[in-house]
């Protein structure tokens, strides 16, 4: 089994920062992709920002150029610097990891989420 748990979310104003981290644990040989994605209230979950294990990235079209994702494949780690936040980017953030294990079984996993509210 793998285990993915987040930290780093919260309150923040416009305009401000935050920073999401989320750490991946268990029977795990490679993790292909991590990523973040996000569900408002009402809506579905969808892509903001993944990173493949030899570094190809993808951004949804609305944080580019304000958030940026990183990892660390020793740690099996991935981060999401989100800058410049504003009412919209408001929603639950699940950490993503597509995970080949010890038994040579890929499968898809999901963190708890964690809250991002950007409110004055």
């Amino acid at each position: 089994q793998v285990q993915l748990v987040e930290s780093g979310g919260g309150l923040v104003q416009p305009g401000g920062s935050l920073t999401l981290s989320c750490e991946a644990s268990g029977n795990i040989y490679v993790i292909y992709t991590m990523g973040w994605y996000r569900q408002a209230p009402g809506k579905r979950r969808d892509m903001v920002a993944t990173l493949t294990h030899v570094g190809s990235t993808n951004y949804e079209n609305s944080v580019k150029g304000r958030f940026t994702i990183s990892r660390d494949n020793a740690k099996n780690t991935v981060s999401l610097q989100m800058n410049n936040l504003n009412p919209e980017d408001t929603a639950v953030y699940y950490c993503y990891a597509d995970v080949l294990n010890n038994w040579s079984i890929r499968g898809d996993y999901w963190g708890q989420g964690t809250q991002v509210t950007v409110s004055s």
